[in-house]
């Protein structure tokens, strides 16, 4: 690296250098975080469709009959698997310093696994092509999204602030119409979530690519590979959120 005083320590050439090195690594970086998103929602669709489609599903969902028809009722194991989720995150938080990287990556398989138990319902509530349709348009909305959060110049981290403060007041709306039953409300939920979740992914694909830039995780290292698979959790949640509420807004009812 050539030293050169005029330029403060450095020449020009030898900054483009370093520079160039790493938005090589950014990329890098970025492409194992969307690797790691994309084979965990696989993973995640393959379990949910293959317990909907075999007799797998009885042991989560009994079919009773009520006065209104056929319901799906969800046994012990359905509400473990929708609570399942929720404890491999905190996990994954809590543990961050602490779990190896083979620990991670094998919680974050199994937490993926857990979703997909969990989302097994959607396949009992709406048509199979509905389902498809409401993932592309979510996939379509997150890639867009996700392109922006990474090329824009502008400063998200504020916008952050008051995502988060949304996605709170949707949960908090959530566990009151767990009692309410208000389909105005969890309308209203929806359209909010669904701004929430879209903007969050803007937000947590500028904070990935800030903090590899601030901390220039060194390629091969643990921190490096660790770091990777919390990322693409981040991204992996609001894809899998995004489409959840889209699909009550969106999805067709199996009727």
């Amino acid at each position: 690296m050539a030293f050169t005083p005029q330029y403060g320590g450095y020449s020009p050439a030898s900054a483009a250098t370093s520079a160039a090195v790493v938005d090589a690594g950014l990329r890098a970086y970025m492409l194992r975080v969307y690797n790691w998103m994309a084979s965990g929602l696989v993973l995640t669709g393959f379990v949910a469709y293959a317990i909907a489609n075999t007799g797998l599903i009885e042991l989560f969902y009994h079919t009773v009959r009520t006065p209104h028809g056929i319901a799906h009722q969800a046994t012990p194991l359905a509400l473990i698997a929708m609570f399942a989720p929720l404890a491999f995150v905190l996990v994954l938080s809590l543990g961050v310093n602490r779990l190896s990287t083979f620990a991670v990556q094998a919680l974050f398989w199994a937490f993926c696994v857990a979703m997909g138990a969990s989302l097994t319902n959607i396949f009992l509530i709406y048509m199979s092509d509905s389902i498809v349709r409401v993932f592309f348009i979510t996939a379509a909305t997150f890639a867009g999204m996700s392109i922006w959060g990474y090329t824009t110049k502008s400063d998200l981290s504020r916008m952050g602030s008051f995502l988060m403060m949304g996605l709170f007041g949707i949960i908090i709306a959530g566990l009151v119409n767990m009692f309410l039953q208000s389909s105005a409300l969890q309308f209203v939920m929806s359209i909010v979530g669904v701004v929430v979740f879209t903007g969050l992914t803007a937000y947590d694909t500028q904070r990935i690519k800030a903090d590899y830039i601030q901390y220039a995780y060194a390629e091969g290292t643990e921190g490096a590979a660790k770091r990777s698979v919390y990322d693409a959790l981040s991204l992996y949640l609001n894809f899998i959120n995004l489409f959840t509420l889209l699909l009550q807004l969106l999805g067709q009812r199996d009727e």
